[in-house]
């Protein structure tokens, strides 16, 4: 039994390999889009019939104009660096929900949410550019599907965790410094790492949509005051801290201009 867990945890591992087109990097995926596409499409649906979706105003033709553009950028990026094809299966929407949450997200091939919470923080239709570049760069990247598979993994690795350990005390044990050292010490970076890429990418895609990337940091100041400086450590978080953002955001903007200059954007909104 041991040894069938181990060798379709190493399976799965080998034949679930997928490069991301933004860092060259080969990444954990058991996910077709086939399979988690009409699944993201059905949630969204449902999601959108038990909440009140903005329509018609200048604030949803606004989420949505941002979105259109940063989308036409991404596809402008990946076609120009040999991924022609890539966005096939996406179907952009972008949707504003009335509620004071102060958030926004895209779900697996490209269902976007904005909340009215999260707009006075962003002030302004770049601050949107800053947050839907983000969203989109979690879809563009499969950000989704690679948290289900290393999941699968982890659940993997409990379950191997039971059936080697017959003493039901040291079973015990194991799985409190499994579920605590596989999350704190794994699941938990792993997140931090998808959100920093997700910042990276959508900052790229913002300034080739026309966006002045220096906003970024600017947003995510606001987003730190906006929070009282109240958060967990950043070792037990799912993001990076503040401050961590508005270093990298700072540092990564004239890499971003310069990406988008080869694109013909010389001026930014």
């Amino acid at each position: 039994m041991k040894r069938l867990i181990l060798t379709v945890a190493v399976f799965l591992v080998v034949a679930a390999c997928k490069t991301n087109p933004f860092t060259g990097k080969s990444t954990l995926n058991f996910y077709p889009n086939s399979q988690i596409f009409p699944m993201a499409f059905a949630q969204y649906d449902e999601f959108l019939g038990d909440n009140k979706v903005v329509t018609g105003t200048s604030d949803a033709q606004m989420i949505t104009r941002v979105g259109q553009r940063i989308a036409s950028a991404a596809e402008r990026w990946l076609d120009a660096n040999g991924y022609p094809g890539y966005l096939k299966d996406y179907k952009w929407e972008y949707n504003l929900v009335d509620d004071e949450t102060v958030n926004a997200w895209c779900m697996p091939g490209g269902k976007i949410v904005f909340y009215t919470g999260i707009l006075p923080i962003t002030q302004n239709e770049t601050g949107i550019a800053v947050v839907m570049g983000h969203e989109v760069a979690h879809a563009l990247a499969d950000h989704g599907a690679q948290r289900m598979s290393a999941g699968m993994l982890q659940q993997i690795g409990a379950v191997a965790g039971n059936v080697a350990i017959q003493d039901p005390e040291a079973r015990n044990t194991f799985n409190t410094a499994y579920g605590l050292g596989s999350t704190v010490g794994v699941m938990l970076p792993f997140s931090r790492s998808h959100e920093t890429e997700a910042d990276r990418i959508g900052l790229q895609i913002m300034a080739i949509a026309g966006y002045n990337p220096d906003e970024a940091a600017r947003l995510w100041q606001r987003m730190k005051a906006q929070s009282g400086g109240e958060a967990p450590p950043e070792f037990m978080s799912t993001h990076p801290s503040n401050d961590t953002r508005i270093s990298n955001l700072t540092a990564w903007a004239p890499a971003a201009k310069q990406e988008a200059r080869k694109f013909g954007v010389t001026s930014f909104k």
